[in-house]
């Protein structure tokens, strides 16, 4: 069974099309206009063994923050698209991911619940802009925008980390292996793992 979701969205403030198939293999073809969030989306499928592309336009010019949370939910609701019923996955999911100098850990429940518990990132480095295009501070809307709209619990935790690069990294990395994990088919479930038979 093929479990793959393709959404397209247009707003005033961008245009945005996402394709990603569960059970790939890391390909990935991604231009969000935003360099160092192509970075991070390329990190997630390839970690993430997810076959991705990512194709967005938007009002860059202005700022990053419409495009980047903006692909966010599309990623979200192509990932739901893609699950179906969510028969016969793992269901949970977690990693650990150590980046030079930085720690981050990541937990998926794909549980139909939407929600998003994000801690742990330095808080002086909320006005800093990796690359000079990418503001730090999002690296939150994106989680919370993918967990709502995949229907995940998404939990991420920096434990320590100096370098803002590697920080964002790490997190990107870690929710790609959990979300992997979780995904994944478990030859020893048969149904949904759900004692309500249902995600």
């Amino acid at each position: 069974m093929s479990r793959v979701g393709k959404v397209e969205r247009t707003t005033r403030e961008s245009s945005v099309y996402v394709e990603v198939d569960l059970d790939g293999t890391g390909k990935v073809e991604i231009a969000t206009g935003v360099p160092f969030y192509d970075h991070m989306l390329t990190a997630l499928g390839v970690h993430g063994s997810l076959d991705l592309v990512v194709r967005a336009t938007g009002d860059v010019e202005i700022d990053a923050h419409h495009t980047v949370e903006d692909v966010a939910i599309v990623l979200g609701q192509a990932l739901r698209e893609a699950l179906g019923d969510k028969a016969g996955i793992r269901r949970f999911g977690d990693a650990w991911i150590p980046m030079d100098e930085t720690l981050a850990h990541a937990a998926v429940d794909v549980s139909g619940r939407p929600y998003c518990v994000h801690v742990g990132e330095p808080e002086q480095f909320n006005t800093f802009t990796i690359g000079g295009n990418y503001p730090f501070v999002l690296n939150r809307h994106v989680f919370d925008s993918l967990a709502f709209h995949a229907g995940i619990a998404l939990h991420v935790r920096v434990e320590y980390g100096r370098d803002p690069h590697h920080i964002a990294e790490a997190q990107f990395k870690a929710i790609a292996r959990a979300l992997r994990a979780a995904v994944e088919p478990d030859p020893r479930v048969g149904g949904v793992p759900s004692t309500k038979g249902v995600l």
